[in-house]
């Protein structure tokens, strides 16, 4: 049978059950400009931890936290030992803020906590309609020998737990 457009329609039939999983399927996509670039967080299958909640049962505030810590994590993966994950605040001359905890308040809101350049104990509390994060690799705070700081391993390891 053809559609109005000429082209033949295909109907396909998905039981009850398919349905609802593909509903619960999130979908990213992502295009680079270097066929080369390393995976991003789009790009990688989503942790079992993550993927056993279907999307459509979690809060705003969870949903843009569980992606934050994916996206959080692929940075971090690409940084050399010598910097450390921080995130600049973007429309504003604040600084950046030195990512050492995320969190969440269901149903809307998203936390970031940390240490600005001056080391003074930063929070960031955000709306997720308002949420727009810029992440930027700094030098890592103790320069010596100490290894950088890695939240986005232990992020990844915590919703698990959840």
């Amino acid at each position: 049978m053809a559609g109005k457009d000429g082209n033949v329609m295909q109907d396909e039939i998905m039981t009850a059950a398919e349905v609802h999983e593909a509903s619960a399927l999130p979908c990213a996509r992502v295009v680079h400009s270097d066929p080369h670039s390393p995976a991003t967080a789009e790009q990688q299958p989503l942790p079992q931890a993550v993927a056993q909640k279907p999307v459509d049962e979690k809060s705003p505030a969870e949903w843009a936290y569980e992606r934050l810590i994916l996206y959080l994590k692929n940075f971090e993966d690409q940084l050399d030992p010598e910097h450390e994950v921080a995130m600049g605040f973007t429309g504003g001359t604040a600084g950046i803020l030195r990512i050492e905890g995320i969190g969440y308040f269901d149903p809307d809101i998203v936390t970031f906590y940390g240490k600005d350049e001056s080391e003074t104990r930063t929070q960031l509390i955000q709306h997720v309609s308002q949420l727009n994060v810029l992440l930027r690799a700094v030098s890592k705070a103790s320069p010596d020998d100490t290894p950088a700081r890695r939240i986005g391993f232990r992020l990844v390891q915590d919703l698990g737990k959840a």
